[in-house]
């Protein structure tokens, strides 16, 4: 069983930054593959950016690029987003998810493991 705890959403001006982090626990966690999603309000959830267990290989929403960075520290079993640049339309509860494939996150979105979220929000 994998435990996945998200924290660093809050309230940012736009134009600003944040820094999300998701722990991660459990047999094997550093093999895993994460990635983070989104969810804003009345929309459904939305694929962001996910990352190889290794760290070599990541992949980026179009609307994110050049905005956002995802990284991981297996020392530490925890990846990041970077937010930068953030835009109103960033609003919304971020998830991170972990899975043994990549292309699960990146593809099919349907990652074995979710954490419950953390909320973002932009404002104007």
């Amino acid at each position: 069983q994998v435990q996945l705890v998200e924290s660093g959403g809050g309230l940012v001006q736009a134009g600003g930054s944040l820094r999300l982090s998701c722990a991660a626990s459990g047999r094997g966690v550093s093999r895993y593959a994460m990635g983070w999603f989104r969810q804003a309000p009345g929309k459904e959830r939305a694929f962001v950016a996910a990352i190889s267990w290794s760290g070599g290989g990541v992949s980026h929403a179009d609307s994110v690029k050049g905005r956002f960075t995802i990284s991981r520290d297996n020392a530490k079993n925890t990846v990041y987003l970077q937010m930068n640049s953030l835009k109103p339309e960033d609003t919304a509860v971020y998830f991170c998810a972990g899975d043994r494939s990549v292309q699960t996150i990146v593809v099919r979105h349907t990652p074995d493991y979710w954490g419950q979220g953390t909320q973002v929000t932009v404002s104007s």
